[in-house]
């Protein structure tokens, strides 16, 4: 009689997976011709005309997705490996149709290293959308890190080292020769957390960051600009379970010098006037924020599918920075979304965006629709390692 059934040997898996995706569609308005397929608060007009005349076609591919990932038995626990791009071309190929790195990251069992989402972000927080951007109170980035995952299934817990880095707004100074000499310092990474709690009804996530910002004052004038900051930020999020069709999908973050950190925010960093002191008559400080994105998903059947939702951000100012610096920002959108088979998705989405100056009074939207395409593969090859 055998009293302990064998233990059957998990396969190695390589997956390859996929997306071809075609979107098209007319932007009513105008936005950076860098972003002309996208939705972006920070990159509307910051004034009249400044991105030429309102009313253009766009036509892209730039959606389209490939991945490989591989799971692999190994003595020390599961090896996962993964590496992903798309066509949406950032840094020096924005605008451009060019190669865009998603993931380059690998997991062994409780560590983690590599290029990957945040742990201050949650992408289970982007809707149903056919919009590459999304909304512009979400906390979105990737950044190389190292991983430490002490729980995981039904309660996750996870601490990460990321990479530090920071952008800043020299407002109406930023033509003072005195600040050409300032030059970034980042001598320790941020420190990240999140801890997820999943049930039958969803699921519900705090993550937090902190992060130090220093620059140093280089040049030789009377002045001393050195200084630093530290950034701090708080994400509460979750997936709530509206019935047996709808989920709810929300999230708000606040803090301070983390904007480059969110999806869609201008700099952490501003300039505040400090003129009682003769030596440093100017200081940067974090600019703190506060966004919101809220938003519900929605099946009609096996067929269709729509989503509703509204999302926000607002960054509070310092005092010395211009009159057009980003202040607010809003991103509204729904859609209906047809899958006439497996793996393709067809759709068409309304999209409206917002975006108001810190004091000039500027304020300006954009309205776009937007018809997609897409088309999935995902192959899985089973073995055995020798």
């Amino acid at each position: 009689m055998r009293l302990f059934a064998q233990q059957q040997e998990l396969p190695n898996v390589l997956e390859i997976a996929g997306t071809v995706m075609s979107d098209m569609g007319y932007n009513f308005n105008q936005i950076n011709p860098d972003y002309f397929d996208v939705m972006r608060p920070t990159q509307l007009p910051a004034h009249k005309n400044q991105y030429g005349t309102d009313g253009n076609v766009f036509f892209g591919v730039r959606q389209s997705f490939f991945g490989v990932r591989s799971i692999i038995q190994t003595p020390l626990g599961t090896l996962n490996a993964r590496f992903a791009f798309d066509l949406f071309g950032t840094g020096n190929n924005a605008g451009r149709t060019a190669f865009h790195m998603i993931f380059a990251y690998v997991e062994l069992g409780k560590i983690g290293v590599g290029h990957n989402w945040s742990l201050f972000s949650d992408i289970d927080g982007y809707p149903n959308i056919v919009e590459y951007w999304g909304p512009v109170g979400l906390s979105l980035c990737k950044n190389v890190q190292l991983r430490f995952i002490p729980l995981s299934g039904r309660n996750r817990l996870a601490f990460a080292l990321e990479s530090p880095g920071a952008s800043a707004d020299q407002g109406i100074y930023r033509d003072r020769i005195e600040l050409d000499d300032i030059k970034p310092k980042f001598n320790l990474p941020d420190l990240s957390a999140e801890f997820r709690v999943t049930r039958n009804w969803g699921y519900a996530e705090l993550a937090g960051i902190i992060r130090k910002i220093a620059w140093e004052d280089q040049g030789e004038e009377p002045y001393d600009f050195t200084g630093h900051a530290i950034g701090w930020g708080f994400n509460l999020s979750t997936n709530l379970k509206l019935g047996k069709k709808s989920l709810f999908v929300g999230q708000t973050v606040i803090g301070e010098g983390i904007e480059n950190n969110m999806n869609d925010a201008p700099t952490d960093i501003g300039i505040k006037n400090n003129f009682s002191n003769p030596v440093s008559p100017l200081k940067g400080v974090p600019l703190p924020l506060y966004s919101y994105s809220a938003y519900i998903n929605h099946q009609w059947n096996n067929k269709f599918s729509s989503v509703i939702g509204y999302s926000g951000i607002i960054v509070d100012n310092s005092d010395g920075q211009a009159p057009d610096a980003f202040h607010k920002g809003s991103y509204a959108s729904t859609n209906l979304l047809y899958y006439p088979i497996p793996n393709v998705t067809a759709g068409v989405e309304l999209q409206w965006i917002n975006r108001k100056n810190y004091q000039d009074g500027w304020e300006t939207s954009a309205t776009k629709i937007q018809i997609s395409f897409k088309y999935s593969f995902r192959h899985e090859f089973k073995f055995k390692q020798e």
